[in-house]
């Protein structure tokens, strides 16, 4: 008999000190939903599902039909599984990482490597950077879901450092102006240079201006006054979290996404960004190349980060990323970046609907079960798998899954999958 190519599987939580605690973490709510044996703590934090084939998070196969007891395993010994263009592309391996993130403290101010450039840091520091794969990725929001990412416009940054934290950012010659300088000019550096100084920073002047700084909101806070126009309570949010770090700074200079549900930012190469709170399914190339400069006590890595960034300004409306609407499936949507490795469809599957097709595609795919409760169908295994809230499934290349909804409530589904 042929080996099962759709199945379900058991995937690894990952219990990083920034993630929610216990049930408040929509990873510990999707896990107990999925596994009735699965005991939450309440006092550990589950920071990320991994769902995928990554070494650190190789995923359990729930069939005993199948004798590898991981989804790598198994890969590695059905090629053809991954579809023959991702096959070849990809060495005849996974190439994306699928993921649910529940954040509860900010993670680090952060970039990933282009191709060449993660090749190169391997070379050179692999107990930093594990592989020599970018890491271009994408997160969909679940809850409101609150980030950093790329450079604000110019002039909002300006408007920053010469008029709502001056005096801080003067101390710190990030701020002040030549006098008589144009403000061209000093739009034309607010960016490079300037950024660049303040990571490159001494440790006790930051600590020194960050704590002066962190008074005065206080003290207008305690007044009653609105510090939304300094961004104050998330400053004071991120000091709380990370007393006296250079990251607190790095808000004037990047864009703030507070994303709805269903809304997405997608991070190239090369772009600053760091997750601040929330719940999001992410998608992200397999590697683990990541170049810090804040908020962590990790490994930083200044001079690369300010080396490598690109600094193009942009308004954060437009650092967000759109889905498409499919023309042949009225309840998917699409989100495609422009990277060969990953896409992700979204599918909301009204409960009145008693049937849903998933499309066969010519890729593996893993599809996650956010909201409903399904039995899954394919035309060429015999038996039904139950799946529910939380429930995560491999679907093997050209194989296509229909779900047949057992309770009538709304499905919302997320599919990672590689569209070459």
């Amino acid at each position: 008999m042929a080996s099962p190519r759709v199945f379900p599987l058991s995937c690894v939580v990952q219990q990083y000190a920034w993630g929610k605690m216990g049930s408040n973490s929509e990873v510990a709510r999707l896990l107990a939903s999925s596994d009735p044996l699965a005991r939450i703590s309440e006092d550990k934090p589950y920071a990320e599902l991994w769902m995928g084939a990554h070494p650190r998070g190789d995923a359990k196969i729930l069939d005993s039909r199948i004798s590898q007891r991981t989804l790598g395993q198994w890969i590695a010994e059905n090629q053809d599984c991954l579809g023959s263009k991702v096959k070849d592309t990809f060495n005849g391996k996974l190439p994306f990482l699928f993921k649910v993130l529940s954040v509860e403290t900010a993670l680090s101010i952060q970039a990933h490597p282009n191709k060449e450039l993660a090749e190169k840091l391997h070379l050179q520091a692999p107990q930093h950077y594990p592989d020599a794969n970018h890491k271009p990725e994408m997160a969909i929001a679940l809850t409101s879901f609150q980030g950093l990412c790329g450079f604000r416009p110019v002039e909002e940054i300006v408007t920053f450092l010469t008029s709502k934290v001056e005096q801080n950012a003067d101390s710190m010659h990030i701020g002040a102006r030549i006098p008589g300088q144009p403000r061209a000019e000093l739009e034309q550096s607010a960016r490079v240079p300037r950024f660049s100084h303040l990571m490159e920073s001494k440790k006790q002047l930051v600590v020194e201006q960050l704590n002066l700084l962190v008074k005065r909101i206080s003290q207008q806070v305690a007044a009653g006054n609105n510090v939304e126009d300094i961004c104050g309570e998330l400053l004071l949010q991120l000091h709380q979290q990370y007393p006296g770090d250079i990251g607190c700074f790095a808000i004037y200079f990047l864009n703030l996404l507070t994303l709805k549900p269903g809304e997405a930012m997608f991070l190239e190469a090369n772009v600053p960004h760091a997750y601040l709170k929330g719940d999001c399914v992410e998608c992200m190339a397999c590697s683990d190349n990541t170049v810090r400069a804040g908020l962590t006590s990790k490994f930083i890595d200044v001079p690369t980060l300010c080396e490598m960034l690109s600094y193009t300004s942009s308004p954060s409306k437009d650092r967000l990323f759109p889905p498409k609407r499919s023309q042949e499936d009225p309840y998917l949507s699409l989100y495609a970046p422009p990277v060969p490795d990953f896409a992700v469809m979204k599918m909301e599957v009204p409960g009145s609907v008693t049937e849903y097709k998933v499309s066969a595609v010519d890729s593996a795919s893993i599809l996650l079960m956010v909201q409903g409760t399904v039995t899954a169908r394919t035309p060429t295994a015999q038996a039904e798998i139950p799946l529910q809230r939380g429930g995560v499934l491999f679907i093997g290349a050209n194989e296509s899954v229909s779900l047949k909804l057992t309770v009538p409530e709304d499905l919302l589904i997320f599919r990672a999958c590689c569209l070459l």
